[in-house]
Protein backbone atom coordinates (compact mmCIF):
# COMPACT_ATOMS: atom_id res chain seq x y z
CA UNK A 1 0.00 0.00 0.00
CA UNK A 2 0.96 3.91 -0.79
CA UNK A 3 1.48 6.07 2.12
CA UNK A 4 2.58 9.31 2.61
CA UNK A 5 3.48 10.97 6.08
CA UNK A 6 2.74 14.99 6.85
CA UNK A 7 4.44 16.16 9.78
CA UNK A 8 3.87 19.50 11.61
CA UNK A 9 5.44 21.28 14.72
CA UNK A 10 8.80 19.89 16.93
CA UNK A 11 11.20 17.78 16.33
CA UNK A 12 10.14 15.44 18.91
CA UNK A 13 7.49 14.78 16.15
CA UNK A 14 9.93 14.46 13.14
CA UNK A 15 11.11 11.87 15.26
CA UNK A 16 8.31 9.80 15.63
CA UNK A 17 7.05 10.14 11.73
CA UNK A 18 9.97 8.31 11.37
CA UNK A 19 9.84 5.47 13.46
CA UNK A 20 5.94 5.20 12.02
CA UNK A 21 7.97 5.71 8.76
CA UNK A 22 10.07 2.96 9.24
CA UNK A 23 7.61 0.18 10.66
CA UNK A 24 5.76 0.61 7.74
CA UNK A 25 7.86 0.41 5.29
CA UNK A 26 9.40 -2.84 6.85
CA UNK A 27 6.04 -4.35 6.65
CA UNK A 28 6.46 -4.23 2.67
CA UNK A 29 4.73 -0.91 2.05
CA UNK A 30 5.71 2.16 0.34
CA UNK A 31 6.83 5.28 0.72
CA UNK A 32 5.47 7.48 -1.90
CA UNK A 33 6.18 11.81 -1.86
CA UNK A 34 2.76 13.27 -1.27
CA UNK A 35 3.76 16.01 -4.10
CA UNK A 36 4.82 13.80 -6.97
CA UNK A 37 2.60 10.51 -6.19
CA UNK A 38 -0.80 10.05 -4.54
CA UNK A 39 -0.84 8.07 -1.43
CA UNK A 40 -3.39 5.95 -0.41
CA UNK A 41 -2.90 6.58 3.09
CA UNK A 42 -2.23 9.89 4.56
CA UNK A 43 -0.52 9.85 7.92
CA UNK A 44 -0.78 13.54 9.46
CA UNK A 45 1.20 14.11 12.24
CA UNK A 46 -0.33 17.20 13.84
CA UNK A 47 0.73 20.48 16.09
CA UNK A 48 -1.25 22.21 18.77
CA UNK A 49 1.35 24.68 20.18
CA UNK A 50 -0.48 27.52 18.97
CA UNK A 51 -3.84 28.25 17.16
CA UNK A 52 -1.82 28.78 13.76
CA UNK A 53 -0.62 25.11 14.16
CA UNK A 54 -4.05 24.17 14.70
CA UNK A 55 -5.32 25.83 11.70
CA UNK A 56 -1.93 24.49 9.55
CA UNK A 57 -3.46 21.15 11.07
CA UNK A 58 -7.05 21.24 9.86
CA UNK A 59 -5.81 22.62 6.77
CA UNK A 60 -3.62 19.57 5.94
CA UNK A 61 -6.67 17.07 7.15
CA UNK A 62 -8.90 18.63 4.83
CA UNK A 63 -6.66 18.92 1.66
CA UNK A 64 -6.26 15.30 1.73
CA UNK A 65 -9.42 14.16 2.34
CA UNK A 66 -10.41 16.55 -1.21
CA UNK A 67 -7.96 13.95 -2.73
CA UNK A 68 -9.89 10.85 -1.69
CA UNK A 69 -7.13 9.17 0.33
CA UNK A 70 -7.73 7.30 4.03
CA UNK A 71 -6.78 9.80 6.42
CA UNK A 72 -5.52 8.82 9.64
CA UNK A 73 -4.63 11.65 11.98
CA UNK A 74 -1.87 11.94 15.38
CA UNK A 75 0.03 13.97 17.16
CA UNK A 76 -1.22 17.12 19.51
CA UNK A 77 -3.92 18.21 17.78
CA UNK A 78 -6.13 15.91 17.34
CA UNK A 79 -5.10 14.31 20.95
CA UNK A 80 -6.60 17.65 22.71
CA UNK A 81 -9.36 18.11 20.23
CA UNK A 82 -10.45 14.79 18.78
CA UNK A 83 -13.94 16.12 18.90
CA UNK A 84 -12.38 18.93 16.10
CA UNK A 85 -10.61 16.70 13.91
CA UNK A 86 -14.09 14.04 14.18
CA UNK A 87 -16.32 17.36 12.88
CA UNK A 88 -13.90 17.50 10.05
CA UNK A 89 -14.96 13.70 8.63
CA UNK A 90 -16.34 11.24 11.29
CA UNK A 91 -13.96 9.02 8.83
CA UNK A 92 -10.72 9.85 10.10
CA UNK A 93 -9.18 7.28 12.40
CA UNK A 94 -7.53 9.29 15.10
CA UNK A 95 -4.69 7.50 17.00
CA UNK A 96 -3.37 9.20 20.65
CA UNK A 97 0.63 10.20 21.06
CA UNK A 98 0.94 7.35 23.07
CA UNK A 99 -0.45 4.95 20.16
CA UNK A 100 1.42 6.31 17.25
CA UNK A 101 3.31 3.50 17.16
CA UNK A 102 -0.20 0.92 16.38
CA UNK A 103 -0.62 2.89 12.71
CA UNK A 104 1.23 -0.13 11.83
CA UNK A 105 -1.34 -2.58 13.31
CA UNK A 106 -3.97 -0.60 11.72
CA UNK A 107 -2.67 -0.70 8.12
CA UNK A 108 -2.80 -4.20 6.93
CA UNK A 109 0.51 -5.43 5.38
CA UNK A 110 0.66 -6.00 1.58
CA UNK A 111 3.38 -8.11 1.47
CA UNK A 112 3.77 -11.57 0.24
CA UNK A 113 4.09 -14.99 2.12
CA UNK A 114 7.57 -14.94 1.64
CA UNK A 115 8.22 -11.62 2.58
CA UNK A 116 10.64 -10.80 5.22
CA UNK A 117 11.19 -7.72 6.87
CA UNK A 118 14.98 -7.87 6.84
CA UNK A 119 14.88 -7.77 3.06
CA UNK A 120 14.05 -3.94 3.00
CA UNK A 121 16.68 -1.59 4.95
CA UNK A 122 14.76 1.79 5.89
CA UNK A 123 16.94 4.57 4.95
CA UNK A 124 15.57 7.96 6.66
CA UNK A 125 15.08 10.96 4.16
CA UNK A 126 17.26 13.07 6.06
CA UNK A 127 20.82 13.88 6.28
CA UNK A 128 20.89 14.73 10.35
CA UNK A 129 18.28 12.22 11.52
CA UNK A 130 16.23 12.77 14.61
CA UNK A 131 16.78 10.68 17.71
CA UNK A 132 13.71 10.48 20.60
CA UNK A 133 15.25 10.44 23.92
CA UNK A 134 12.39 11.86 26.45
CA UNK A 135 8.53 12.31 25.81
CA UNK A 136 6.73 14.67 28.23
CA UNK A 137 7.61 17.49 30.23
CA UNK A 138 7.21 17.93 34.29
CA UNK A 139 7.32 22.31 33.80
CA UNK A 140 4.50 24.10 34.09
CA UNK A 141 4.71 27.11 32.09
CA UNK A 142 1.46 28.83 32.24
CA UNK A 143 1.60 29.42 28.77
CA UNK A 144 2.27 25.75 27.18
CA UNK A 145 -0.29 23.31 26.51
CA UNK A 146 2.03 20.14 26.03
CA UNK A 147 2.24 19.05 29.69
CA UNK A 148 -1.71 18.82 28.88
CA UNK A 149 -0.77 17.04 26.23
CA UNK A 150 2.35 14.36 26.79
CA UNK A 151 1.98 14.25 30.32
CA UNK A 152 5.30 13.97 32.67
CA UNK A 153 8.49 13.26 31.47
CA UNK A 154 9.22 10.46 30.45
CA UNK A 155 12.94 9.15 29.62
CA UNK A 156 13.82 6.36 27.10
CA UNK A 157 16.36 3.44 27.98
CA UNK A 158 19.60 4.32 27.43
CA UNK A 159 20.27 1.19 25.64
CA UNK A 160 17.78 1.87 23.40
CA UNK A 161 18.77 5.01 22.33
CA UNK A 162 22.50 4.07 21.92
CA UNK A 163 21.20 0.78 19.53
CA UNK A 164 19.01 3.19 17.19
CA UNK A 165 22.24 5.54 16.93
CA UNK A 166 24.74 2.83 16.44
CA UNK A 167 22.16 1.57 13.60
CA UNK A 168 22.64 5.30 12.04
CA UNK A 169 26.56 5.31 12.12
CA UNK A 170 26.18 1.72 10.58
CA UNK A 171 24.36 2.79 7.79
CA UNK A 172 26.93 6.21 7.53
CA UNK A 173 24.86 8.73 8.83
CA UNK A 174 27.52 11.60 9.99
CA UNK A 175 25.06 13.10 12.93
CA UNK A 176 21.93 12.65 14.94
CA UNK A 177 19.88 15.12 16.32
CA UNK A 178 18.79 14.24 20.33
CA UNK A 179 15.44 15.27 20.84
CA UNK A 180 12.80 15.39 23.15
CA UNK A 181 10.07 17.61 24.66
CA UNK A 182 12.26 18.30 27.60
CA UNK A 183 15.54 16.88 26.57
CA UNK A 184 16.65 18.57 30.16
CA UNK A 185 14.94 15.96 32.02
CA UNK A 186 16.35 13.27 31.01
CA UNK A 187 17.00 10.16 33.21
CA UNK A 188 15.01 12.08 36.11
CA UNK A 189 12.64 8.88 35.93
CA UNK A 190 15.20 6.16 35.57
CA UNK A 191 16.33 3.71 38.25
CA UNK A 192 19.23 4.85 38.79
CA UNK A 193 18.75 8.49 37.59
CA UNK A 194 20.62 9.89 35.02
CA UNK A 195 21.48 12.83 33.53
CA UNK A 196 21.83 14.19 29.94
CA UNK A 197 25.56 14.65 30.12
CA UNK A 198 26.07 11.02 31.88
CA UNK A 199 24.10 9.60 28.39
CA UNK A 200 26.31 12.10 26.62
CA UNK A 201 29.20 10.67 27.52
CA UNK A 202 27.36 6.62 26.87
CA UNK A 203 27.06 7.51 22.94
CA UNK A 204 30.37 8.74 23.07
CA UNK A 205 31.68 5.84 24.53
CA UNK A 206 29.68 3.59 22.46
CA UNK A 207 29.59 4.75 19.05
CA UNK A 208 32.85 6.10 17.27
CA UNK A 209 32.20 8.56 14.75
CA UNK A 210 28.54 10.29 14.29
CA UNK A 211 28.40 13.57 15.36
CA UNK A 212 25.97 14.83 18.28
CA UNK A 213 23.73 17.55 18.72
CA UNK A 214 21.05 18.82 21.09
CA UNK A 215 18.08 20.13 20.60
CA UNK A 216 16.36 22.61 23.07
CA UNK A 217 17.68 23.02 26.41
CA UNK A 218 16.49 25.43 29.83
CA UNK A 219 19.39 27.30 30.91
CA UNK A 220 19.13 26.37 34.26
CA UNK A 221 19.77 22.72 32.73
CA UNK A 222 22.86 23.61 31.52
CA UNK A 223 25.54 23.04 34.22
CA UNK A 224 28.81 22.78 34.48
CA UNK A 225 28.74 18.76 33.88
CA UNK A 226 27.68 19.54 30.64
CA UNK A 227 29.34 22.13 29.21
CA UNK A 228 31.94 19.70 30.21
CA UNK A 229 31.34 17.04 28.29
CA UNK A 230 30.32 19.66 24.97
CA UNK A 231 34.09 20.17 25.18
CA UNK A 232 34.41 16.91 22.76
CA UNK A 233 35.05 17.42 18.97
CA UNK A 234 31.80 15.15 18.39
CA UNK A 235 29.73 17.45 19.88
CA UNK A 236 28.30 20.55 17.87
CA UNK A 237 28.94 23.39 19.48
CA UNK A 238 25.48 24.48 19.13
CA UNK A 239 23.26 25.30 21.98
CA UNK A 240 19.52 26.17 21.62
CA UNK A 241 18.18 27.91 25.16
CA UNK A 242 14.44 29.31 25.29
CA UNK A 243 14.81 32.94 26.35
CA UNK A 244 10.81 33.38 26.09
CA UNK A 245 11.08 36.85 27.83
CA UNK A 246 13.84 39.49 28.67
CA UNK A 247 11.65 41.02 31.59
CA UNK A 248 11.78 39.34 34.88
CA UNK A 249 8.08 40.03 35.63
CA UNK A 250 6.99 38.34 32.22
CA UNK A 251 9.06 35.62 32.94
CA UNK A 252 7.52 35.61 36.54
CA UNK A 253 4.01 35.45 34.97
CA UNK A 254 5.32 32.84 32.49
CA UNK A 255 6.50 30.68 35.57
CA UNK A 256 9.89 30.32 34.24
CA UNK A 257 12.09 29.19 36.45
CA UNK A 258 14.98 32.01 36.11
CA UNK A 259 15.72 35.91 36.03
CA UNK A 260 17.23 37.89 33.79
CA UNK A 261 20.97 38.17 35.39
CA UNK A 262 20.45 34.30 36.04
CA UNK A 263 19.84 34.02 31.93
CA UNK A 264 22.89 36.51 31.33
CA UNK A 265 25.37 34.85 33.79
CA UNK A 266 24.96 31.67 31.72
CA UNK A 267 25.06 32.75 28.46
CA UNK A 268 28.60 34.41 29.38
CA UNK A 269 29.89 31.22 30.35
CA UNK A 270 28.58 29.36 27.80
CA UNK A 271 30.53 32.07 25.49
CA UNK A 272 33.66 32.39 27.55
CA UNK A 273 34.32 28.34 27.25
CA UNK A 274 33.22 27.83 23.68
CA UNK A 275 33.55 31.30 22.32
CA UNK A 276 31.76 31.39 18.71
CA UNK A 277 29.13 28.61 19.59
CA UNK A 278 26.59 28.89 17.62
CA UNK A 279 23.37 30.52 20.02
CA UNK A 280 19.97 30.08 19.21
CA UNK A 281 16.77 30.94 21.27
CA UNK A 282 13.19 31.36 21.47
CA UNK A 283 11.08 34.19 22.57
CA UNK A 284 7.13 34.87 22.97
CA UNK A 285 6.18 38.64 22.19
CA UNK A 286 2.51 40.03 23.49
CA UNK A 287 2.15 37.58 26.39
CA UNK A 288 -0.53 39.11 28.95
CA UNK A 289 0.74 42.44 30.82
CA UNK A 290 3.78 42.92 28.34
CA UNK A 291 3.50 46.34 28.26
CA UNK A 292 6.18 48.73 26.04
CA UNK A 293 8.45 48.72 28.64
CA UNK A 294 8.40 44.88 29.19
CA UNK A 295 8.96 44.31 25.48
CA UNK A 296 12.02 46.70 24.92
CA UNK A 297 13.51 44.97 27.76
CA UNK A 298 13.31 42.15 25.52
CA UNK A 299 14.64 43.60 23.18
CA UNK A 300 17.38 45.67 24.79
CA UNK A 301 18.37 41.90 26.15
CA UNK A 302 18.43 39.94 22.13
CA UNK A 303 20.69 42.86 21.33
CA UNK A 304 22.88 42.70 23.70
CA UNK A 305 23.52 38.80 23.72
CA UNK A 306 25.35 37.15 20.80
CA UNK A 307 22.30 34.83 19.55
CA UNK A 308 23.09 33.91 15.85
CA UNK A 309 19.90 33.00 15.46
CA UNK A 310 15.84 33.51 16.98
CA UNK A 311 12.58 31.68 16.21
CA UNK A 312 9.68 34.56 17.38
CA UNK A 313 5.96 33.83 18.48
CA UNK A 314 3.22 35.64 18.93
CA UNK A 315 1.75 34.57 22.12
CA UNK A 316 -1.54 32.43 21.81
CA UNK A 317 -3.97 31.24 24.48
CA UNK A 318 -4.40 27.35 24.71
CA UNK A 319 -7.29 26.54 26.35
CA UNK A 320 -6.42 24.68 29.89
CA UNK A 321 -3.67 27.30 30.45
CA UNK A 322 -3.21 29.62 33.36
CA UNK A 323 -2.42 32.41 31.02
CA UNK A 324 -5.21 32.36 28.66
CA UNK A 325 -7.25 33.45 31.43
CA UNK A 326 -4.92 36.25 33.37
CA UNK A 327 -5.75 40.25 32.70
CA UNK A 328 -4.01 42.65 30.23
CA UNK A 329 -4.21 40.62 26.70
CA UNK A 330 -2.07 42.17 24.51
CA UNK A 331 -4.15 43.06 21.38
CA UNK A 332 -3.13 41.28 18.05
CA UNK A 333 -1.93 44.94 16.46
CA UNK A 334 0.65 45.11 18.83
CA UNK A 335 2.10 41.27 18.59
CA UNK A 336 2.36 41.67 15.11
CA UNK A 337 4.26 45.00 15.47
CA UNK A 338 6.39 43.27 18.06
CA UNK A 339 6.82 40.24 16.62
CA UNK A 340 7.96 41.91 13.18
CA UNK A 341 10.83 43.98 14.81
CA UNK A 342 12.32 41.11 16.82
CA UNK A 343 12.39 39.20 13.35
CA UNK A 344 14.01 42.02 11.95
CA UNK A 345 16.31 41.73 14.71
CA UNK A 346 16.91 37.77 14.11
CA UNK A 347 18.07 38.11 10.79
CA UNK A 348 20.12 41.11 11.31
CA UNK A 349 21.66 38.73 14.30
CA UNK A 350 22.37 35.81 11.85
CA UNK A 351 24.21 37.88 9.19
CA UNK A 352 26.63 39.33 11.52
CA UNK A 353 27.17 36.28 12.80
CA UNK A 354 27.95 34.69 9.09
CA UNK A 355 29.98 37.62 8.62
CA UNK A 356 31.71 37.03 11.55
CA UNK A 357 32.72 33.95 10.27
CA UNK A 358 33.68 34.87 6.52
CA UNK A 359 37.31 33.09 5.88
CA UNK A 360 36.64 30.46 8.53
CA UNK A 361 36.82 27.18 8.30
CA UNK A 362 34.01 24.93 9.32
CA UNK A 363 32.78 21.31 8.79
CA UNK A 364 29.54 20.93 7.43
CA UNK A 365 27.46 18.08 6.56
CA UNK A 366 25.63 18.39 3.34
CA UNK A 367 21.97 17.74 3.37
CA UNK A 368 20.50 18.66 -0.11
CA UNK A 369 21.23 19.23 -3.26
CA UNK A 370 18.96 22.41 -5.32
CA UNK A 371 19.32 24.42 -8.26
CA UNK A 372 21.94 27.12 -7.22
CA UNK A 373 24.15 24.21 -5.26
CA UNK A 374 24.29 22.01 -1.70
CA UNK A 375 23.09 23.10 1.25
CA UNK A 376 24.03 22.05 4.28
CA UNK A 377 24.81 22.63 8.14
CA UNK A 378 27.75 23.55 9.87
CA UNK A 379 28.89 22.38 13.63
CA UNK A 380 27.71 25.60 15.17
CA UNK A 381 24.42 25.30 12.93
CA UNK A 382 25.23 28.12 9.91
CA UNK A 383 23.48 27.45 7.35
CA UNK A 384 26.04 27.41 3.90
CA UNK A 385 25.54 26.68 0.42
CA UNK A 386 28.02 24.77 -1.48
CA UNK A 387 28.09 26.09 -5.58
CA UNK A 388 28.66 22.93 -7.61
CA UNK A 389 31.21 21.02 -9.13
CA UNK A 390 33.19 21.47 -5.86
CA UNK A 391 33.21 17.66 -5.43
CA UNK A 392 31.28 17.61 -2.21
CA UNK A 393 27.88 15.44 -2.40
CA UNK A 394 24.55 14.46 0.39
CA UNK A 395 25.40 12.60 3.63
CA UNK A 396 28.78 14.33 4.23
CA UNK A 397 31.19 16.10 6.39
CA UNK A 398 33.32 18.26 4.53
CA UNK A 399 35.70 20.90 5.41
CA UNK A 400 34.77 24.43 3.84
CA UNK A 401 35.76 28.03 4.39
CA UNK A 402 32.87 30.63 4.22
CA UNK A 403 33.27 33.55 1.89
CA UNK A 404 30.38 35.16 2.10
CA UNK A 405 27.46 35.88 3.06
CA UNK A 406 23.98 36.05 0.72
CA UNK A 407 20.11 36.20 1.48
CA UNK A 408 20.13 34.53 4.96
CA UNK A 409 22.69 32.01 4.06
CA UNK A 410 26.84 31.86 4.14
CA UNK A 411 28.09 30.39 0.95
CA UNK A 412 30.61 27.93 1.02
CA UNK A 413 33.55 27.11 -0.81
CA UNK A 414 34.62 23.50 -0.49
CA UNK A 415 38.17 22.30 0.54
CA UNK A 416 37.11 18.94 -0.28
CA UNK A 417 38.08 17.18 2.58
CA UNK A 418 36.04 14.82 3.89
CA UNK A 419 35.89 15.30 8.23
CA UNK A 420 36.36 12.38 9.86
CA UNK A 421 35.80 12.39 13.87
Amino acid sequence: MKFAILTLGCKTNQAESNYIEKALFELGHEIVDKDLERPEICIINTCAVTAKAEQQSRQLIQRYLKKNVKVIVTGCYSQYYPEKVKAIDSNIIILNNEHKDDVSKIIIPTFSKNFKASERTYIPKRHRPTVKIQDGCNNSCTYCIVPLIRGSARSVPPHKIVREIISYENSGFKEVVLTGIHIGSYGCDLNPPLSISKLLKLILEKTKVIRLRLSSLEVNEVNDELLETMSSDRICKHLHIPLQSGDDKILKNMNRQYTMKEYIKKIQKILYLFGEIGLGTDVIVGFPGEDDKAFRNTEDLIKNIPFTYIHVFSFSPRPGTKAATLPMQVDENSKKERSKKLKILGQEKKRLYIYKNIGKIKNVIVESESEEGFNGTTEDYIKVLIPKNQGVKEGIIFKIMIEKYYKGLAIGKSLNTIQKY
